[in-house]
């Protein structure tokens, strides 16, 4: 996004969402702002325009203190490049080097791998970077809260082929699946992933459990992630366009099918009745994460609460709508211990509710930060009506 302000023309990129967008785009309208477009990174822009006075990454300064949620974001200026990670750390953010000594900024260090870019560091939590003919230096810190890094990246969203947080996503996935087959074991003849996000975490589920792996779901590679699209229908049209069984790998066999997460239920349904009608004797979904209760306000594109089918349902539900013959989550614990986090280091609340940063409006059912462990029963209380806006 490119603006021109008083301290010169500006392009924004921003990985992240603001929980208080509207609330600002409001104040800035009343104050005679007109905006263009729906993404909150467009209210970061008029933030900083109305800053009149001091250098650039001052008023980058000002602006980001009335701002809540994720960004993790580069100002390109006529003088250089300012980089900024927020507070929590919500969002992954790498400095690399290019062998001319160009310095590069990226979200994921698989874009460095790209460009044959040498990975230096994280930009840490709340740190603003300045790039210009003077080199490299940190010129301004935000105040830094605990840390918040989204445990969901080295779950689903991260590439496997990446290390984020300091974290080899691959190992991590792999781990997980360990872990979950410590948790959650069963008796059966095959492992395969549902691809290609759960084949790192199937992989570690066959090693620890001594069940052979195989591929027994094939991906279409021109199909996108099925769970954002935007109806019904095109999600379940696009689950049969994304996956096919191969039926040799399951005729006959008690299946363990393992993936990263299961949001509204309807892609994992579909998946089991594939392999069912491809002759599996038996189906038995396994999950690398625990269940996702909560929508992410902070830049993952999940549904609102109420589409979220383990807001709502108990293991043994889901396990009947999805037509499994048995359902198991990696929990809470194991997660952390896989992804080898310190108590309190990363965001979870997809997974607890504990949301680190206020919401606005609040989500009526959310729990104060601060209150661990997963809720007991099925939850209550969501914020059905709040509208995010997207980068």
């Amino acid at each position: 996004m490119v603006a021109r302000t008083t301290a010169g023309q500006v392009a924004v990129a921003h990985n992240g969402n603001l929980v208080n967008a509207e609330e600002l785009r409001a104040e800035l309208a009343a104050k005679g702002a007109l905006f263009h477009g729906t993404s909150d990174t467009e209210v970061i822009v008029h933030l900083l325009a109305h800053q009149r006075e001091g250098s650039i990454e001052d008023r980058i300064h000002r602006a980001l203190a009335n701002v809540r949620g994720a960004y993790s974001l580069l100002f390109l200026t006529e003088r250089g490049i300012v980089a900024v990670r927020d507070p929590l750390g919500f969002r992954p953010l790498v400095l690399g080097k290019l062998k001319t000594g160009a310095v590069v900024f990226a979200s994921e260090t698989c874009a460095l791998d790209l460009i044959e870019a040498e990975y230096v560091r994280e930009i840490e939590p709340g740190e603003m970077v300045m790039v210009d003919s003077n080199g490299l230096r940190t010129i301004q810190t935000l105040p830094r809260q605990r840390s918040g890094k989204c445990i969901f990246e080295l779950v689903y969203f991260a590439r496997p082929d990446s290390q984020v947080f300091g974290r080899s996503v691959y190992a991590t996935r792999k781990e997980l699946g360990k872990r979950l087959a410590i948790e959650a074991p069963v008796e059966a003849d095959v492992v395969i992933p549902v691809p290609d996000s759960g084949v790192p975490a199937a992989l570690g589920y066959s090693e620890q459990s001594g069940i052979p792996y195989d591929l027994g779901l094939i991906r279409s590679h021109y199909v996108g992630r099925t769970f954002i699209e935007p109806s019904q229908s095109i999600r379940h049209f696009g689950v049969k366009l994304k996956l096919n069984p191969v039926t040799g790998v399951v005729r006959g066999k008690r299946v363990v099918v393992v993936d990263d997460s299961i949001v509204r239920g309807t892609t994992s349904r579909k998946i089991v009745r594939m392999i069912r009608d491809a002759g599996a004797r038996e189906v038995h979904l396994r999950i690398s994460a625990p269940p996702t209760r909560w929508p992410c306000y902070y830049g993952i594109d999940t549904p609102v609460r109420s589409e979220l089918i383990a807001a709502s349902h108990t293991e043994k539900e889901i396990a009947k709508y999805v037509t499994a013959d048995s359902i198991g989550y990696l929990s809470r614990d194991g997660m952390h211990e896989a992804a080898k986090a310190e108590p309190r280091s990363f965001c979870d609340a997809c997974f607890t509710g504990e949301y680190l940063v206020q919401l606005t409006p609040p989500d009526a059912g959310a729990r104060p930060v601060g209150e661990h462990g997963p809720r007991e029963g099925k939850p209550t209380g969501a914020a059905e009506n709040l509208t995010v806006l997207r980068a």
